[in-house]
Formats: C-alpha cells, structure tokens, sequence
C-alpha cells in the first residue's frame, strides 16, 4: 500500500498529509464512497455537521474493519453554535452521530466576524479537548487578522486551519501566518471545483509527466506542504487522486502553477460570510 505522508501537527499528533473529503456528497452515497477510499489506502477522512453525512462517515468507519487508531476524522461545528455552551451540545452530538469513539481533530467551520466573538468559541473548543474527547482543534476559513484576535486571547494554539487553495487562489498569505505560528495548512476545494482541469499550463505537465490534470494539482498541494482531501463518488477517481506518490514535480513546474494565482475563490469571503444557518 502506497505510504502517505504524516505531518506531525504543534501538539504531537500526527495526521496524514493526503485524506478523504466529503463535501457535497450526498448521505446516501457517503458510506460507500468513504469505503471505496479507505479500501484505496486512504485513512484522513474530512466531514463536518455542515454537511449532514457524519452518520454515514461513521457507518463506513465502522464498516470498515480497520483499527479505529488507523483513520483520522475530521469535523467541524457548525454556524449556528458558536455560543460557547451551545458549542459545547454541538460537539457531543458529532461525537453521537459518527458514534466512533472519540474524535481526532475538531475545527470552527466559519469565524464569522459579523456574528458573534469567535474567541469565545473557541475558548469551548478548549475545553473540549482538554476533555481528552478530541485529539486536536482548529479552525476553517481564518485569515491572520482573525488568528491573531484568537492567540492573542487563547491558552492553546489551533493545530490545523482549513482555508480554501487552489492553483487559483495561492494563500500565500495564510499559509506563511501559518507556518510563523507552527499551524498546519488543510486545502479545501483542491481542485477549484475543477475550473484548473482545463488549464493549459496544468494539462501540459500532465502531459509530460503520463499523469491526469487532477493528479498534478494534487501533487502540487502535497509538495507545498498542505494536507489536502479530494473528493469523488467515483471509485476509478478516488483511486486516481490517491496514485500521487509515484511521479514528482519540478522546481519549474511548481513554479508555473504557483503563477497561476489569480486571487479566485470558488467559495465565500471568510470577511464577509456570516450566514449561521448555512
């Protein structure tokens, strides 16, 4: 089985460079396409409340015949529970619907800086994992000017923060705070929805190296350092975007995508996005 690699985050624990999102698919096609991954080697696998499949996660999970040490889960508290003790009931209702023992990292999906005070919440975050329930805490979505308003209020630094990266919106920003912080970079939309497939410079590469656009992409994200998880419901794709270690990239190629950076998201402006019902 291909060796994906670990990044050991600022608190010690370890977590696989390469996961499993699913993100937009739909409950009743979650159990089998999180089984077809974890039978492909896959063992990171990213939900969230958000997304109404934890259940289904959890069902492959458990399904799945592999130690439950083996995989890292991922969720995130949703929109409308920021409240501190409402955060709280949230996180014990994730841990009821995966019904998978205790879980490995927990992130605030949104700050939402127009909602409420995001320190607080995570101020429960916390406590959470000082309850031993989660491994690691984070959070999704946060530029610097958000992460310094929390370590400037916080005990715990958050281990992971998921923002949006594609060949499209580089984060060079983000990722550098990050990295001056010893916070690991997740990479959500890996792909652009798959608006980079089609770009040119990407497709040449492909080319050159016997390899898909998606899997270059993917490569590129692995060798910047950032933890990512693709996601398909097609077993030939699921496998595809997990056959990443056997080609490499080079200085120039890595560079030619890097200046592909357009400042384009595919998703919402983290300081304009306060919706709590979404």
């Amino acid at each position: 089985m291909t060796e994906v690699p670990t990044i050991t985050l600022n608190n010690g624990v370890g977590i696989p460079q390469l996961g499993f999102g699913v993100f937009q698919i739909p409950p009743k096609d979650t159990r089998a396409a999180v089984l077809t991954a974890l039978e492909t080697g896959y063992r990171h696998i990213d939900t969230a409340e958000m997304y109404g499949n934890e259940k289904e996660v959890g069902q492959a999970v458990r399904d799945s015949g592999i130690d439950r040490t083996e995989i890292f889960v991922t969720s995130k508290l949703n929109n409308g529970f920021h409240e501190p003790e409402a955060a709280a009931r949230a996180f014990r209702k994730t841990l009821e619907t995966l019904d998978i023992g205790h879980l490995d990292a927990f992130l605030i999906h949104w700050p939402l800086p127009k909602v409420g005070d995001f320190t607080e919440t995570w101020h429960a975050m916390e406590e959470m994992y000082r309850t031993g329930d989660v491994n690691v805490i984070g959070v999704s979505n946060f530029q610097p000017h958000h992460l310094r308003r929390l370590l400037d209020s916080s005990t715990i630094v958050p281990a992971l923060n998921q923002i949006e990266i594609h060949p499209y919106l580089a984060q060079d920003d983000v990722r550098a705070f990050n990295t001056e912080h010893e916070i690991a970079t997740e990479a959500w939309s890996p792909i652009a929805q798959g608006l980079v497939l089609d770009d040119p410079v990407i497709n040449a590469i492909a080319e050159r190296l016997g390899k898909t656009a998606a899997q270059v992409t993917l490569r590129w994200h692995i060798d910047r350092g950032d933890i990512v998880f693709p996601k398909s419901t097609t077993p030939s794709r699921i496998k595809e975007n997990f056959d990443l270690f056997d080609f490499a990239l080079s200085e120039e190629d890595m560079a030619q995508i890097t200046a592909l950076n357009r400042n384009e998201r595919t998703g919402f402006d983290p300081d304009q996005f306060n919706a709590t019902s979404t």
